[in-house]
């Protein structure tokens, strides 16, 4: 099943009256405030429906992004989930989605939602700690992020969670500890940020002062790589890891572990470690065939090779035969002895 035609309209700031010390949505997104109508939200769709798509069958979903949809005025929403409703009756959308904050959810709101063709709504939950929320100026409490994944599945909802990996008064314990809470919530999509200095965020100057130190690179991706094992063992897929790159997210980071491939770069090292564990188990008296899907030839090489070239300094690859299958399922590792 091909994954949803996403059809975005930016929303960027809207309905949200808290400053995070995080954000400064306008260089996360790229996108400048304004106010969407619904003439821009049935031009937008109405234009992409027309483009070509890869998988002509895949549903069509609208995505407001950006700010918390359901803080918005009842009549602001209404006049935007509208804008759609014909596309949804006539069958060329199939589905809305939207992102909003956990204390602006309700069951009145999500039945709202629900009633007017929402499906998946995402939660900016960031951490399940009250310590670090508070820290980080969510506004907002752990137990109000239970709730508002309560309300939304008890109205049929599918549930994303956004969390943020690296925030101020956060350890890797408290973070760890999170993202077990919130695997045991059962959403059903998660999405991991690492906290970045973006200029303009109140961080900025904290970190100008020297009170916020970000997390590295190395450290994001092997704190990410644990989160993504969390979820993993429960079903629950990881759509995302990293920011979406963008150039005026580029000039605005002051520091932090950005990288326009920070998902890959999590997958690459979850990988390497699954590949060492079944090669530092095999006989190394014998020959041995280690089969991967194609598509994983990427993350199983790493960037500028670097997994296999640490796979052979630790001896790992001598004696094995390395096939790549177009057919074989992909985070699939499977070592044979034999070769030929």
């Amino acid at each position: 099943m091909p994954s949803p035609f996403v059809i975005p309209i930016f929303i960027a700031h809207q309905g949200c009256p808290h400053q995070c010390l995080f954000c400064n949505q306008r260089s996360i997104t790229g996108v400048a405030e304004g106010m969407v109508g619904t003439r821009e939200v049935e031009e937008t769709i109405r234009t992409q429906l027309a483009w070509p798509r890869r998988h002509p069958d895949a549903s069509v979903q609208v995505a407001f992004y950006g700010g918390s949809f359901t803080g918005l005025a009842m009549e602001r929403q209404r006049e935007l989930l509208g804008a759609a409703q014909p596309f949804l009756a006539s069958g060329q959308v199939q589905e809305l989605r939207l992102s909003t904050r956990p204390d602006y959810v309700t069951p009145e709101i999500a039945g709202f939602l629900r009633e007017n063709g929402v499906r998946v709504v995402e939660l900016g939950a960031q951490s399940l700690d009250d310590r670090v929320l508070v820290a980080s100026g969510r506004g907002h409490t752990a137990a109000q992020v239970r709730t508002a994944v309560a309300f939304l599945k008890d109205a049929g909802i599918r549930v994303g969670l956004q969390l943020m990996l690296g925030l101020p008064g956060d350890s890797t314990a408290t973070a760890l500890a999170s993202g077990r809470q919130a695997a045991e919530l059962g959403p059903d999509m998660v999405r991991l940020y690492p906290c970045l200095v973006i200029s303009g965020s109140p961080l900025a100057e904290l970190y100008r002062q020297g009170q916020y130190q970000p997390l590295s690179l190395p450290r994001a991706v092997a704190l990410a790589g644990r989160f993504w094992r969390i979820f993993a063992a429960q079903g629950i897929l990881v759509v995302r890891m990293g920011l979406q790159p963008s150039a005026a997210l580029e000039k605005t980071v002051l520091s932090g572990p950005y990288h326009s491939a920070f998902g890959e770069l999590v997958l690459s090292r979850l990988f390497f470690n699954r590949v060492r564990a079944e090669l530092s188990a095999r006989s190394p008296l014998q020959p041995h065939r280690l089969c991967l899907a194609k598509a994983d030839e990427s993350i199983y090489r790493g960037r500028d090779n670097i997994n296999v070239k640490r796979l052979v300094a630790l001896g790992l690859l001598e004696g094995v035969e390395t096939v790549f299958s177009a057919s074989q399922p992909r985070q699939s590792v499977i070592l044979t002895s034999g070769s030929g």
